[in-house]
């Protein structure tokens, strides 16, 4: 559980981010910003592999770029379901998926699969 929670964390960064980088992305406070990340994780978790399964086809055709797609949607799902958060238009949800996509790929180096901080040692 803690893992959900430091994930969540990440994405609400990533989302901070993507609301200051990304025209069209407004996020009103702090608390929306983390129940806005709690509420994007819960939804690629139960949506998103849904989403991911009926669109196969167009996944397997564009060699996975349709996913940036199902990425958007799930932000814009996540704007639309959360008062307080705003996404202009597809575009904002494209590029903040990305943001959020990069911000969790980099914050993924440091946390491991059971949510604890991984630190390597390289020994001589």
């Amino acid at each position: 559980m803690l893992g959900f929670f430091i994930r969540a964390a990440i994405v609400a960064l990533g989302l901070w981010l993507a609301s200051a980088w990304v025209k069209g992305v407004t996020i009103d406070g702090p608390a929306t910003l983390v129940l806005a990340g709690v509420l994007l994780g819960i939804v690629n978790s139960i949506v998103r592999p849904i989403a991911i399964v009926l669109t196969l086809p167009m996944t397997v055709v564009t060699l996975g770029l349709f996913l940036l797609v199902i990425n958007a949607g799930m932000v814009a799902l996540v704007a639309w379901i959360l008062p307080g958060m705003t996404v202009a238009g597809f575009w904002a949800a494209f590029w903040t998926a990305v943001v959020v996509s990069l911000v969790s790929i980099v914050g993924s180096w440091f946390v491991g699969p059971k949510g604890k901080f991984e630190v390597i040692v390289k020994r001589r």
